[in-house]
């Protein structure tokens, strides 16, 4: 039987049981910045969408049930010790999406072409490894 010798040693350890640390972090960013934004492709094309603009076709509720979602992806940037000027710029792409998303049908070609959550999970990963 080991004996750990800090506090941090047991939470770090626990952290990575419990949540995979940061490559779990990134991992499940990428994964529900890939369904919102990159999980299908039009048949034929290099176009791909995801999840956001298909939802965000309902008026307003769309929109806004995504942008919730998209908040997961901040909280996560959050728990990684992201710079706050980056998490601005990350609630920005999201209420910019969300915003111009209610607009009819521009709003959906926006999400599609914006992809605010590739853009923000590509914020996260660049913060991560200029840490490394």
């Amino acid at each position: 039987m080991s004996h750990r010798e800090t506090v941090e040693e047991v939470e770090a350890e626990l952290e990575e049981a419990i949540v995979g640390g940061t490559e779990g972090a990134l991992k499940r960013i990428d994964a529900v910045g890939t369904l919102l934004d990159d999980a299908f492709r039009v048949p034929g094309t290099d176009i791909r969408f995801g999840l956001d603009p298909v939802v965000g076709v309902l008026p307003i509720a769309g929109d806004w049930a995504t942008a919730v979602v998209s908040t997961y992806i901040v909280a996560e940037a959050v728990n990684l010790g992201v710079p706050k000027g980056v998490i601005g710029r990350m609630l920005f792409n999201i209420g910019l999406d969300a915003t111009v998303g209610m607009v009819p049908i521009l709003g959906t070609l926006f999400d599609t072409a914006w992809k605010a959550n590739r853009r923000n999970v590509e914020l996260v990963e660049k913060h991560v490894d200029a840490d490394a």
